[in-house]
């Protein structure tokens, strides 16, 4: 019994604690929870201007996407897969806001490779996934591809890849957290997700 308290205790302080810290692994990560609002962070474009999220959100629901970059492969499907389903997103009353380490400038290169018109977002310093608690501490072999994506703000953090669904007020209506970055939400499920919550 007390061992079962102990651990209970444990992960209520691990979450409680979570937000605003580093992750040693993907699986450590203690996100943002339903019903939680997000934090207000100040992102660039890929013009190089800055942007509140907390200003970009309340004009209309958001989908917010989190991947680890334009260099990722698994990345890069999840941002065309939400670009051929953005008129049904959209037709549901919806925006989508996809926010990564990269710089500006990288930023500008996904959204060509990709065919992305929706708004893609630089938290090169990391800021914002730290106190989403989704941040943690890359694995060796990815930390010069980091470095050389966030042009040097970014040395060592990934995000684990998210997608949060927050409405004007920036409280969260939804989530999918996945650790295994290969494992991603559909857009299929996305969108029946999107009109449940409608």
């Amino acid at each position: 019994m007390k061992k079962a308290l102990f651990i209970l205790f444990a992960a209520v302080s691990t979450v409680a604690n979570a937000q605003n810290t580093v992750a040693k692994t993907a699986t450590d990560v203690a996100p943002l929870l339903i019903g939680e609002k997000i934090p207000n962070s100040t992102l660039k474009s890929s013009d190089n201007a800055a942007v509140s999220l907390s200003e970009l959100i309340s004009k209309k629901k958001t989908v917010l996407v989190f991947y680890r970059g334009g260099w990722c492969p698994y990345c890069n499907l999840h941002l065309a897969a939400l670009a051929e389903a953005e008129k049904q997103i959209l037709d549901l009353g919806y925006q989508i806001v996809a926010v990564s380490p990269d710089s500006p400038e990288n930023l500008k290169i996904t959204a060509e490779k990709d065919k992305v018109k929706y708004t893609l977002l630089s938290d090169a310093n990391g800021a914002l996934i730290k106190e989403f608690g989704i941040a943690f501490e890359a694995p060796e072999n990815y930390k010069s591809v980091i470095n050389v994506h966030s042009n040097g703000m970014n040395t060592n953090l990934l995000p684990v890849p998210s997608v949060f669904v927050v409405n004007t007020n920036g409280d969260i209506l939804f989530e999918y957290v996945s650790p295994d970055f290969k494992q991603r939400i559909s857009a299929e499920l996305l969108v029946s997700v999107l009109k449940t919550l409608k």
